[in-house]
């Protein structure tokens, strides 16, 4: 799979949990502890998640965070997370 074609359908977060569901019909999900800006988030706050870019991004506009669909999929999370 190329990495731009990793595209969402649906997003959600539920404890704790960003679930994805993807254009080919797999899912996915990530815990927000591996993204310092969800982590400190509340609850709803992390529920007014958002598909952008043609579902290729997922934003979150209140804590100013965005994150690529493919980064979360392929496990690219920022380097203060990659230990956890």
């Amino acid at each position: 799979m190329v990495k731009h074609d990793i595209i969402a359908l649906e997003a959600a977060v539920h404890d704790g949990q960003v679930f994805l569901k993807l254009r080919d019909g797999s899912t996915h999900s990530f815990p927000v502890g591996f993204y310092p800006r969800l982590s400190q988030a509340t609850p709803e706050q992390l529920a007014a998640v958002r598909l952008r870019v043609g579902g290729r991004a997922l934003r979150w506009e209140e804590i100013d965070e965005d994150i690529w669909i493919a980064d979360a999929v392929l496990g690219i999370y920022p380097a203060s997370c990659a230990a956890a």
